[in-house]
């Protein structure tokens, strides 16, 4: 075990980035700070500013390290830097690399049109966003194009063609016929721009017009649609904040945590209205969103003026390392008074009914992930909490491409990156339990050799899709390779009932409305899926190429070269009998026979995959969908 406190003291008064790791020499939390020595001691001997989280996170320390930096704006991007490439645990994530759309416009071109983007770059052209959930970016775009008589397709406009019917719509000059002067055209699309920056007087003497026009006809339909649009315009001129100037430009963050849950809501005004919003649920030990924001930005160029945030401890640096992304000058503010005031606790207050939404929403996951966890090792008196369990499941028709699926739960949840799958290598015929100890054998072994992230963590719980018959045969597996202190159950599938290793001839049954059991279900339908699918792929794949070269004058030789050429069966045949002909000793009608007798094949294959589909599982243990690549 580290001492803290002697390690602190050899660490210097610089301004850095530290790193928290636990056990496993795995990063849950980077951090930057000032001064690493006061920030680090913080941690370890200021127990009475800990919030639950940063109480949570410290309980996984085991060991810490630090990196010095020649600045505070070098430490925030260094943060940010470790922050993207290892995800830790405990950080605020920006999740997806999320972009939001953008409208751009190049005035260059000589008949301009309005694109929605989601990545900025510096060339020349307009931008205008980002639009968040609260407002549709669908229809700004769809009442531009009713206001302005902007072209909407992509054609090109070197050469003159014939007119689409959005010309005689009324919705579009019809650049492409040539009439209509480049001139003429910048002009509409100037009132356009005008319009993304506040003027929307011109939007609304149109639509009323227009409107007027079709009800003084009678066209009554169309004009409602003229006043639906104008009822749009008016939701967007509503959001006007009256104490801004009409050419301002925020964004606004707010940070709200209970300790245990964080929200973060952002407020995008742009031309002095309000035109967005959206909040974010985050995993945070520190209320400082700087590195957040620094996330953000790289992959949401900054288009404001202003940064409206109080929950940043250096706004200096954070100026500086956003002022890095874009052409032109952003400040961050935390304001005092006045409007941008008021905006930043609406923010807040955004943020903080989302927070308490989620805790409800937090609890009900809890109760069935961790809850279930802590459940399973209650009632069936497990020795060590299972937190981490496997499922394993076969599958396979008559025997044939028998493959297997590895599950994996961490903490009641679904870890992806360390499910598995394996083919069966060494059992002939349909034998799942003999398949069930081959696949077992192989996985058990690995725990000590292997370099696999997966196969090298010990489980807790092994559970095995089946019966009694299934779990004696894996049990035969666990005495072969010395790992019989893996607690194992299986679980079968008619009665749910839970048969242990401890005790594998006596049947347990849990309620049917408990979580623990819902877990067990959770884990054996996800291993039955991801089995299922793999041997599906599997069996597509042999019958796609068993009809490859069952066909007349399709050697293997050929065959090879078909899938050479085009990459796989699925690809050929979805191949043109001209292009299949191109390949050296492919003729015409070979080709034709090629493309024929492939789509027969396809047909009688999904039907097979039907038959999977629908399962056979009391006799044959038909089971389990898997996705991965092989591993064994």
């Amino acid at each position: 075990m580290v001492d803290f406190k002697a390690k602190i003291k050899d660490v210097p008064d610089n301004p850095g980035v530290y790193m928290m790791l636990d056990e496993q020499g795995e990063i849950i939390y980077v951090g930057k700070a000032k001064n690493l020595k006061n920030r680090l001691r913080s941690y370890f001997f200021n127990l009475s500013n800990r919030t639950a989280k940063v109480m949570a996170m410290l309980e996984h320390v085991a060991d810490f390290r630090y990196i010095i930096c020649a600045s505070e704006v070098d430490a925030l991007l260094t943060e940010n830097n470790l922050i993207k490439k290892h995800t830790p645990r405990y950080n605020i994530l920006l999740k997806d690399d999320k972009a939001y759309p953008f409208l751009r416009i190049d005035m260059r071109e000589p008949y301009p049109t309005i694109e929605l983007v989601r990545k900025l770059k510096n060339d020349g052209a307009k931008y205008f966003g980002p639009y968040m959930q609260s407002v549709n970016i669908r229809d700004i775009f769809d009442l531009i194009h009713t206001a302005f008589p902007v072209r909407e397709c992509k054609r090109d406009m070197s050469k003159p063609s014939r007119p689409c019917l959005n010309m005689h719509l009324g919705r579009c000059l019809a650049p492409c016929t040539h009439k209509v002067s480049e001139q003429e055209y910048k002009a509409e699309m100037q009132k356009v721009i005008d319009f993304l920056r506040g003027n929307d007087k011109e939007v609304e003497r149109t639509l009323t017009e227009k409107m007027m026009k079709f009800a003084k006809e009678e066209n009554f339909e169309v004009a409602l649609n003229y006043r639906n649009k104008l009822a749009l315009l008016d939701k967007l001129v509503r959001k006007q904040v009256s104490a801004l100037p009409k050419d301002f430009n925020l964004d606004i963050f707010a940070f709200e945590t209970n300790g245990i849950i964080s929200a973060i809501n952002m407020l995008v005004v742009r031309a002095g209205k309000l035109v967005g919003g959206e909040n974010v649920i985050v995993d945070s030990c520190d209320d400082d969103i700087a590195s957040y924001l620094l996330q953000y930005y790289q992959n949401n160029a900054p288009l404001c003026d202003e940064i409206v945030t109080d929950n940043v401890e250096d706004q200096e640096s954070l100026e500086k390392a956003v002022n890095s992304l874009c052409s032109h000058t952003v400040r961050v503010v935390e304001p005092k008074q006045g409007a941008r005031k008021q905006l930043l606790e609406l923010a807040h207050s955004n943020a903080y009914d989302a927070m308490t939404k989620h805790g409800t929403q937090e609890e009900r996951k809890v109760l069935r992930t961790q809850g279930a966890v802590k459940q399973l090792g209650e009632l069936l008196n497990l020795k060590t909490l299972p937190n981490r369990m496997e499922c394993y499941d076969i599958s396979h028709i008559s025997g044939t491409d028998k493959v297997a699926s590895m599950v994996v739960f961490e903490g009641g949840e679904p870890k992806k990156s360390h499910y598995r799958k394996f083919k069966i290598k060494t059992v002939a015929g349909n034998n799942d339990f003999a398949c069930m100890k081959e696949v077992l054998i192989r996985r058990l072994n690995e725990i000590a050799t292997s370099e696999d992230e997966s196969f090298s963590s010990i489980p807790d719980l092994l559970v095995i899709d089946g019966g009694k018959g299934q779990l004696a045969y894996a049990m035969e597996a666990q005495r072969e390779t010395g790992r019989e202190d893996i607690e194992i159950l299986s679980l079968a599938k008619r009665e749910e009932e839970v048969f242990l290793g401890s005790a594998p001839t006596t049947s347990i049954v849990l309620p049917k409305d408990s979580v623990a059991l819902q877990l067990l279900q959770r884990i054996r339908d996800e291993a039955h899926r991801f089995a299922i699918t793999f041997h599906r792929n599997l069996r597509s794949k042999h019958l796609s190429e068993s009809a490859l070269k069952s066909i007349q004058g399709v050697g293997k030789i050929l065959c090879a070269r078909l899938i050479k050429e085009f990459g796989s069966v699925e690809e050929i045949r979805l191949k043109t009998p001209e292009e299949i002909a191109k390949v050296d000793g492919v003729s015409y009608p070979l080709a034709q026979r090629i493309i024929e007798a492939l789509n027969k094949a396809e047909d009688k294959n999904e039907g097979a995959n039907e038959d999977v589909k629908e399962g056979n599982k009391e006799d044959s243990q038909l089971a389990s969908e898997v996705k991965s690549e092989e591993n064994l």
